[in-house]
């Protein structure tokens, strides 16, 4: 089982990255695509009703991780205390900006607020990009199975590297533009006149720079850890995850290149741009499984699914449990987002 829960906690931490990540990236760029308070209003309204909801998933994959693999999260919890402290600090700095923004009639008010919303999802997908970096890069696992990672140290790789390097502030910057990408996308496909022009002309410069970058990625990755790739080479179930990820991303190339305002086309280029972070999240969990946490300073020393598993009596009875609240996430989620869909539509003045 312990195969089962290690791509079932990649997959909802997966759903995360794609649900949470459009108002990450929308958050990240309001501030540059919005020019009015009407239009920074519009932002807020498309991802109001589920900013929230979308969150689950993080609190899901982080709970199955502690009851599937108690061992990893007690070691990945404690020697990334900081960079955890900083994302506690973030999610709550965006939820703060949401819930107060109208509160109150006045411009400084709502500058202050706009500005923490802006700043924290970005900064938000810049940290989850270094934390897959680090996941991939490895950490400093000792013998006894802890390990403690400052911040920074030189930024070169090696046995005892800070959680930032150039390899994992590469993937942090990788992860705001695609993120801020998707964002677009669902700016998009939520609004409309001159708002939904300047996002699309973000578009048409903002995934040809993803590829670019990817590509740059890929080659770092190659680098830094190049057992996921050939991981992913022997295990044929695993090349279609690729696939997805290639198409997702060619065909949203195409759709943000054309002029088209097409609701349609809208949807077909926002569903790539989940297809190609889905694709792309799961190509890599495929890659590293069965790892959990490698070692920098010996491979001996990591941390692996079938070695902090927890007993198959947790595993079944978390089986139960996982099948009763998963179903009942997925219908939530698919009730307010048909409930919801459409463009928005706020007025002039208001909240």
């Amino acid at each position: 089982m312990e195969t089962f829960w290690f791509f079932a906690t990649a997959c909802m931490l997966a759903a995360y990255v794609v649900l949470d990540g459009f108002d990450l990236g929308a958050g990240a760029l309001h501030l540059f695509l919005a020019r009015t308070d009407q239009e920074r209003r519009a932002i807020y309204a498309s991802i109001g009703p589920v900013w929230d909801g979308n969150e689950v998933w993080l609190l899901a994959g982080g709970g199955t991780l502690f009851f599937a693999f108690p061992q990893a999260y007690a070691a990945g919890f404690s020697g990334f205390y900081l960079p955890l402290m900083l994302v506690l600090w973030l999610l709550a700095g965006r939820a703060l900006s949401i819930e107060l923004r109208s509160h109150l009639p006045y411009k400084l008010w709502h500058a202050f607020w706009d500005a923490a919303f802006c700043l924290s999802s970005a900064l938000l997908c810049v940290v989850l990009g270094a934390a897959l970096g680090n996941v991939i890069r490895g950490v400093p696992l000792t013998s006894d199975g802890w390990f403690h990672v400052a911040l920074f140290t030189d930024f070169r790789l090696g046995a005892y590297p800070g959680v930032l390097d150039w390899y994992t502030v590469l993937i942090g910057v990788f992860a705001l533009l695609a993120l801020s990408a998707h964002g677009a996308l669902w700016i998009s496909l939520k609004t409309e006149g001159d708002l939904q022009a300047r996002a699309k002309a973000f578009l048409r410069r903002a995934w040809p720079a993803v590829g670019a970058l990817g590509i740059v990625a890929i080659v770092a990755t190659q680098q830094v850890q190049p057992t996921i790739y050939s991981n992913l080479l022997a295990r044929p179930l695993a090349w279609p995850l690729v696939l997805i990820a290639a198409l997702g991303f060619g065909a949203c190339l195409r759709r943000v290149l054309r002029t088209s305002n097409n609701p349609t086309s809208e949807l077909i280029a926002f569903c790539g741009s989940a297809a190609f972070l889905t694709g792309t999240l799961a190509a890599s969990a495929a890659g590293l499984f069965p790892v959990l946490l490698r070692s920098t300073v010996d491979p001996v020393f990591s941390i692996t699914a079938h070695s902090a598993a927890t007993a198959q009596h947790g595993q079944r009875v978390g089986l139960a449990w996982w099948l009763v609240g998963l179903p009942i996430a997925i219908a939530y989620a698919v009730i307010m987002y048909r409930s919801t869909r459409g463009k928005v539509s706020v007025p002039e003045r208001g909240h």
